[in-house]
């Protein structure tokens, strides 16, 4: 069971990260990309004053299991150790934050843009209809 749960968290954690650094390009998902920054941004800055900056339920649990299998990982940052498993290079925590902040800072303001043009979009049609 652990061993799925390690490969489950491993794709799971991997397509959330995807999902908030390119999920405002598509229209249909621009809202629960813009609601995902805002919980991961919650989780991050406001947990992470009492769980650390950068804190993350999800690594949390993963680490939990990767611990019933024995894998006790050096990296305390989900980023940092996906990195080091897809391409096994060693890289700094503090490198690795500072391209997380950054594609997170990036990713809300595409995401906020996008969504509050959409909606003047949307507000626009429904007061043209109604003209008519």
């Amino acid at each position: 069971m652990y061993t799925f749960l390690n490969i489950f968290f491993f794709v799971f954690h991997s397509c959330i990260v995807l999902f908030i650094v390119f999920g405002w390009i598509w229209k249909k998902t621009r809202l629960a990309n813009l609601l995902l920054i805002g919980l991961t941004a919650f989780s991050w800055f406001f947990l992470g004053i009492w769980y650390g900056f950068g804190y993350c339920p999800c690594t949390d649990w993963h680490w939990q299991v990767r611990m019933k299998l024995g894998l006790y990982d050096t990296s305390t940052s989900y980023l940092e150790f996906l990195v080091e498993e897809l391409t096994g290079l060693d890289v700094s925590r503090g490198l690795v934050d500072i391209f997380a902040v950054s594609f997170l800072v990036v990713a809300f303001c595409m995401s906020i843009v996008l969504n509050i043009r959409d909606l003047k979009k949307k507000k626009t049609k429904k007061k043209s209809r109604e003209k008519e």
